[in-house]
């Protein structure tokens, strides 16, 4: 069984106060007087120090710690990669409208525009990026729509396939 490091830093922290407090207890029962005072004085300065010390380095612990859990991989190309896919989903909505007369050209031409560059973003993964030009050539074409929908599976994929990682909540649990 393997003992968390944070248990160990409190483990050591109540045995050094425990030692700190023992030993200071001890000189002054020896020594006596004037000479006890201030070793029970320095005792009990640095039992209420060094605890405190140990204290403030679990804390960086567990924020370094949480950190380490939470930042994984790239958030830039993986925000480019669902906007790229959230833009060829909004153009071949515009594609192929359930009634012809639904969409103006306008939103159509902005739609495409809005596709064209997420999908040419800088940051973007070279797959999704493939991926992404192959969905808005077919949809482009605006001649078959289940060859449009099979290139918004594969871009999908090639999204899903870009996140290097969850959120991990703790060591155990992901999310």
């Amino acid at each position: 069984m393997r003992v968390k490091r944070t248990t160990r830093l409190w483990a050591a922290m109540a045995l050094i106060a425990g030692c700190v407090l023992a030993g200071g207890t001890w000189a002054g029962f020896c020594l006596g007087g004037w000479w006890g005072a201030q070793a029970g004085l320095l005792a009990a300065a640095a039992a209420f120090t060094l605890p405190a010390w140990i204290a403030v380095r679990l804390r960086d612990l567990y924020r370094d710690d949480f950190w380490d859990n939470v930042v994984i991989g790239d958030g830039r190309a993986e925000g480019a990669a669902e906007m790229a896919l959230w833009g060829a989903l909004q153009y071949q909505a515009v594609a192929f409208p359930l009634s012809p007369t639904s969409i103006s050209e306008t939103e159509r031409h902005v739609r495409r525009t809005v596709a064209y560059k997420s999908a040419a973003h800088d940051t973007l993964p070279l797959a999704v990026r493939v991926a992404a030009a192959d969905a808005l050539d077919v949809m482009d074409q605006g001649q078959d729509k289940t060859a449009a929908n099979e290139a918004i599976k594969v871009l999908h994929d090639a999204v899903r396939e870009c996140r290097t990682g969850y959120l991990r909540i703790n060591k155990d649990e992901t999310a």
